[in-house]
């Protein structure tokens, strides 16, 4: 089985025990090689509430980087709390929590949001 198979699995697996509501979205995270996207979902509507990612244009550096990640991370909780979300659920996409992805979810909390 080949890795992006495992991550597959992994992420079903963890996504049949996560949903998000709008009081409570579900920040999905993907990861490219030059990317890191983020997604706040309303999974009972079937709606992004919110997005950001390395591609944005308040996000200072262009290079995905642990730092790069953090911005991002920050740039998502800034749109969260103007929309008066104070918690939400994370789901890592079946990425292994660590480095870029940690630093992504710090940068959020750093903006007061809950997970």
């Amino acid at each position: 089985m080949k890795v992006k198979d495992k991550r597959i699995h992994r992420k079903i697996r963890i996504r049949k025990k996560i949903s998000g509501t709008s009081k409570v979205p579900r920040l999905a995270v993907f990861k490219s090689n030059n990317n890191i996207y983020v997604q706040a979902i309303d999974d009972l509507n079937q709606v992004t509430i919110a997005s950001a990612s390395t591609l944005s244009k308040e996000v200072k550096t262009k290079t995905l980087s642990v730092d790069s990640a953090k911005q991002v991370g920050e740039l998502m909780g800034e749109k969260l709390a103007g929309l008066k979300i104070k918690s939400a659920v994370f789901d890592r996409g079946g990425y292994v929590y660590h480095g870029r992805i940690k630093s992504l979810a710090d940068g959020i909390r750093e903006k007061g949001i809950k997970f």
